[in-house]
């Protein structure tokens, strides 16, 4: 196509326009795409050319294309090298401006978690003068509203509440108490950019939470002070699509009507996954039918209870107890997992993190499916509907304990009892010699 020094200037606006959009969201290539469709003929033939480009968002697990985490936190480079293949242990986080505010998650209910989580915030306010956001329900607690002593630590606290309020902007990082459960709340709280994560193992599991409640005024001092290995667990970015057939009183914050012209009404909602999709057949007796799509191929359909799309940080909780590999969460990957499947040979598999994943009910199945995310969120699937999983370009940076592999490790030891049994016991001499 033969084409004038204005159109040239155009597309490249185009493209630069497309590369940051892809950087900061959907919303924003919709824009891009209006202005190319009102171009002229010779532009619009290069529609095309960004369509494909935008058929999905890309990344591989590393601190690019998103390197900054919250309003303040980044990965510390390393000048040296470029390195294509990263040393988990050279992941450290670093501040660009000293850290003022922090968002305290509590686990909702636990009498076991009222002193620590005082004590922490007397900590916060008084000793490091920070700005404290914690949500409304955790104050609406009785054993905290009528605690006299604890007054004047509330009046400086800032509130929050889940589905309502943004604070894509407002935190520096995150203190979760509780269990892995705190910490998947936490991350579904930050549907993009995540601050950095420390959690504090004070519930049953913590298998994803490295620290010790005993210690906690020098490892929160550490944080501050930009002295700490992070490690970034990679997320899943769903999408939920959801042909019209009723009118639904959903209130979901995910929630996005479309109404085209040439198509009915249908309903999109986007969530961010920490650990796992699962696609189950639900309350139904008969064999979930589904079929899996990836880079728009048939690879397969999954007849059994279900599947299970999971994170290398995911494939240590579900996806481990349906017989899958343990991954660890630097490797770039997205686990697939059937739950019971009616084949003696569909064993799980791995996948490449930058593919594109599509899951729609079979059209011999006999039953709708049903979907949860983390375990939350859970809802029908029916004929039409389609859930598509990509890697996602915003993960969690969890700060470690010590560095990304030594706490995997750890955890695997002490959560999961990996490889323990009873050690050999070595030979006699009088058994090495009739050998």
């Amino acid at each position: 196509v033969e084409m004038s020094p204005a159109i040239v200037s155009e597309i490249f606006s185009l493209m630069i326009l497309y590369n940051l959009a892809v950087a900061n969201g959907e919303k924003n290539f919709l824009k891009i795409m209006k202005r190319c469709l009102s171009c002229g003929k010779k532009q619009k033939k290069l529609t095309v050319f960004l369509l494909f480009f935008s058929r999905r968002t890309q990344s591989l697990h590393g601190p690019s294309p998103v390197t900054t985490f919250g309003p303040k936190a980044c990965m510390l480079k390393n000048p040296k090298a470029v390195m294509h293949i990263q040393d988990p242990a050279s992941q450290r986080l670093t501040w660009n401006k000293p850290p003022k505010s922090v968002l305290v998650i509590k686990k909702i209910q636990d009498v076991s978690l009222l002193q620590p989580f005082k004590e922490l915030c007397i900590f916060l306010t008084e000793q490091k003068n920070m700005i404290v956001y914690v949500e409304r329900k955790v104050l609406e607690d009785p054993a905290i509203a009528n605690d006299e002593s604890f007054v004047a630590v509330k009046k400086n606290f800032c509130t929050f509440r889940e589905d309502f309020d943004d604070l894509s902007n407002r935190v520096d990082f995150i203190i979760c108490l509780g269990g892995d459960g705190t910490l998947l709340y936490a991350s579904s709280l930050f549907q993009e950019s995540v601050p950095p994560v420390m959690a504090f193992h004070l519930g049953s599991l913590g298998f994803l939470t490295p620290f010790n409640f005993d210690t906690y005024q020098s490892q929160v001092t550490q944080v501050i002070e930009g002295n700490a290995a992070i490690i970034l667990r990679s997320r899943l970015k769903v999408k939920v699509v959801k042909e019209s057939r009723e009118k639904s009183k959903t209130k979901d914050k995910n929630l996005i009507i479309t109404n085209g012209d040439d198509e009915p009404s249908r309903k999109t909602m986007q969530y961010q996954v920490l650990n796992e999709v699962v696609v189950d057949r639900g309350p139904s007796s008969y064999l979930s039918n589904v079929d899996l799509f990836l880079d728009g191929h048939l690879i397969t359909t999954v007849q059994g209870d279900g599947v299970i799309v999971s994170t290398p940080t995911g494939s240590t909780a579900y996806a481990v107890a349906a017989g899958a590999s343990m991954i660890h969460p630097n490797v770039p990957a997205i686990l697939i997992t059937p739950i019971c499947p009616h084949s003696l040979s569909f064993r799980p598999i791995v996948v490449p993190a930058g593919v594109e994943l599509k899951i729609m009910l079979s059209r011999e199945a006999r039953n709708n499916a049903w979907v949860s995310f983390d375990g939350r969120k859970r809802q029908e699937i029916g004929h039409g509907d389609s859930i598509t999983i990509t890697t996602s370009c915003f993960p969690v940076p969890s700060i470690c304990f010590r560095d990304p592999v030594n706490d995997w490790f750890e955890s695997l030891a002490q959560c999961l009892h990996w490889n323990v049994r009873k050690k050999q016991s070595h030979l006699s001499s009088e058994e090495e010699e009739e050998f």
